[in-house]
């Protein structure tokens, strides 16, 4: 592989070109450094539901829009978007083509990642704060691309991926907190934070997301109100925590519906409904299309 220097490319080009020598096809491909993806889509998407991982996602060519509830996120070149916890979001590439394909860069971490990098500044947490939106769009600025591309460019040397990336993955994680949504991010890692009390009502929810539950045990989860809980709940993830349930179990459904080709039937019963004529009516909500119709243009390449 070429080396691409500084001065003859911008750092936004030669990571495009690190992108593109490493995959030539559409999709997310992990790389030999951990937690690290390269992403490529060469054509505008449908909406693609997903449960969203915890994760740094900066856009090298293209633009995308990704759905949390009712909100759009829309970003592009000189943007990344992160997510603080899992979310259920649905995504779409606005704006790619084979002679300009969307090209991105995805980094995913935990909590404690952050949680070293605030230990490491020294940063004691401050009075309990109100939860922040767990999804947010920044500017990058010239430090944090500068760090990206210095992490991509170890694909280029390998033999220095154990000791250097997990250093630049913390600096990335630091320019992140330094910028104006950088409280968010730090609300979600901080022991005894609002934000962190919601993101363990948000991790029982996706663990157990087939089972009814009540708003009290929830509220007992987070040691709060229920009437806390919503408010708060809602603040991070722009859903209550009943739509926010709701996404998952649609989500999951419509993959065994298309990977293990079963029946809407025994699709809605396996994520948790009671009735069939309820989980269709909010299907169709959700994915624009009935079960059956849906996964028949799956199925036929129609997406």
């Amino acid at each position: 592989m070429p080396e691409f220097t500084a001065e003859k490319f911008s750092q936004e080009h030669e990571l495009s070109k690190v992108i593109e020598h490493y995959i030539n096809q559409d999709g997310v491909h992990p790389t030999p450094i951990p937690s690290l993806f390269l992403i490529r889509e060469s054509m505008i998407s449908e909406p693609v539901a997903r449960v969203n991982e915890t994760s740094f996602c900066i856009i090298i060519q293209g633009e995308k829009e990704v759905w949390l509830g009712e909100e759009c996120y829309r970003y592009g070149p000189n943007d990344y978007i992160v997510a603080s916890v899992e979310l259920p979001v649905t995504g779409q590439v606005i704006k790619a083509t084979p002679e300009s394909p969307y090209l991105a860069l995805k980094l995913e971490f935990s909590p404690s990642d952050v949680l070293e990098v605030l230990n490491h500044a020294a940063l004691q947490p401050g009075p309990q704060k109100n939860a922040k939106r767990a999804m947010f769009i920044g500017h990058v600025e010239p430090p944090l691309l500068d760090a990206v591309y210095r992490l991509a460019f170890l694909l280029n040397h390998a033999e220095h991926i154990p000791v250097l990336a997990p250093l630049i993955k913390k600096e990335i994680l630091y320019w992140i907190l330094q910028g104006p949504h950088g409280e968010a991010l730090e609300q979600m890692a901080l022991e005894g934070s609002n934000s962190v009390r919601i993101r363990k009502v948000i991790e029982h929810i996706i663990e157990t997301y087939k089972d009814p539950f009540r708003i009290e045990e929830l509220a007992e989860i987070a040691s709060m109100s229920a009437a806390s809980l919503h408010r708060h709940f809602k603040e991070v993830t722009a859903m209550s925590p009943v739509q926010f349930q709701k996404q998952l179990r649609l989500q999951e459904a419509r993959r065994l519906l298309i990977t293990e080709s079963t029946d809407v039937a025994n699709a809605a019963i396996s994520v948790g409904y009671e009735s069939q004529s309820q989980f269709s009516r909010e299907y169709s909500r959700l994915f624009g299309l009935s079960p059956r119709a849906d996964i028949h243009r799956l199925r036929e390449g129609k997406i």
